[in-house]
């Protein structure tokens, strides 16, 4: 194509038809050749092509839907998943909420999740609900994700002890636009106008729902920043675990992910020394109990409740990472917005937590764009996408 039009531009200068490309013409008339002039016009046309090709690619944006594995998903399918997800994650998080109150430790709380769902999975595995798949070379890639997911979570600890809780909350809310921006750098991934208009109330609403005392440091700012970038690329390798490549089923990445993640949680508590106030805590618990001529217990209404805890963040992994694959990564991280907004309307109920007018200006905000966020993206996507297959080689 490109020498064809360079044919076009060229053939009255050389004298030769359009159909025949200048190089030949000049290998016909001997006479009138400049060997530097020759060389240089095939420099030039090479560069010119080159810059054709690089352009193109550039410029060829696919809908992400067809990057996440969203587009193959009916409506209901997506509407089904992403109700469970909303139930399961607000419920896990109202009981979290009270459970840290008596249980300080995120990070053995965090290796507790992790060993829950490791033996949920382990028992499914034993029954034949999934086999594993060959992984070839690929651990690095599962070793990474386990660790992407424990680092996450000590970033995210540790800038919040530099941070104020709304200031915190504000730049996690920003989430869906690092998602954006990694589909678009390294996918060359689109949405439509009306996906990001409607993350404009979500993102504003959110803002002004947590207003309240905005204070960091330098250190702490970059930290949550580095914690959102992180919580978007988590999201979308989830995706990409189980629509590319590897393709691994919610059970089976779940099964594998938890192995890694448990003696990595159990570190990172080490390092923060919670396993030292655990067992201060203990020794303290074990000689008031000689002392009353008794020994430790747990109440087993507190047993109860952490089985059930377990349970619950085993039921949230495997719909999280269901959810995930069924309406992709960006939905994942707005209805994550959407749910931290439920949680303080619901906190006011539970909890008698304050709410003033601009709080509840920007509930309402976070709630309308999280409907109209939900209509355009769960609707049905056109027919005219790229298919995915195509779009997970040009991703590669």
């Amino acid at each position: 194509m490109a020498h064809t039009q360079l044919a076009h531009t060229f053939a009255p200068e050389l004298n030769c038809s359009p159909t025949t490309t200048p190089f030949q013409t000049r290998a016909a008339s001997p006479v009138h050749e400049n060997p530097g002039h020759h060389s240089q016009f095939e420099a030039e046309a090479a560069i010119d092509s080159m810059k054709s090709i690089i352009q193109s690619r550039m410029l060829q944006k696919v809908d992400v839907g067809t990057v996440d594995g969203s587009a193959t998903v009916s409506s209901y399918a997506k509407s089904q998943a992403l109700a469970l997800y909303f139930v399961f994650n607000l419920g896990l998080t109202l009981f979290n909420k009270a459970a840290m109150n008596q249980f300080p430790y995120p990070y053995l709380m965090t290796a507790y999740h992790g060993l829950a769902s490791f033996i949920g999975t382990s028992i499914l595995k034993s029954r034949g609900f999934f086999t594993l798949s060959q992984v070839g070379g690929s651990h690095v890639k599962l070793y990474g994700f386990s660790l992407l997911y424990t680092i996450n979570i000590a970033i995210s600890n540790a800038s919040l002890s530099m941070v104020t809780v709304p200031f915190h909350q504000v730049v996690r809310a920003t989430t869906p636009i690092f998602t954006i921006l990694i589909y678009r750098e390294f996918f060359r991934g689109t949405y439509s106008k009306a996906i990001y208009w409607s993350l404009v109330p979500v993102l504003l609403g959110v803002c002004l729902a947590t207003y309240g005392d905005y204070d960091a440091s330098i250190t702490g700012f970059l930290l949550t920043m580095l914690g959102a970038f992180l919580a978007a690329l988590k999201t979308v390798a989830t995706n990409r675990l189980q629509t590319a490549g590897l393709h691994f089923s919610a059970l089976e990445l779940l099964y594998r992910m938890s192995f890694l993640a448990v003696p990595q949680a159990l570190v990172m508590s080490l390092i923060a020394g919670e396993m030292d106030i655990t067992t201060a805590s203990w020794s303290v618990a074990k000689k008031f109990a000689v002392d009353e001529m008794r020994a430790p217990s747990i109440p087993s209404g507190n047993v109860g409740c952490l089985i059930l805890n377990g349970m619950m963040a085993f039921g949230l992994n495997v719909i999280s990472f269901t959810s995930n694959k069924k309406v992709g990564a960006l939905t994942m991280t707005v209805a994550a917005n959407v749910k931290q907004i439920m949680t303080i309307v619901l906190s006011e109920f539970l909890w008698h937590l304050d709410i003033g007018v601009v709080n509840a200006i920007g509930i309402a905000l976070t709630l309308v764009g999280g409907a109209l966020y939900a209509y355009f993206s769960i609707r049905k996507i056109p027919k005219s996408v790229t298919p995915v297959q195509d779009v997970e080689k040009a991703g590669e």
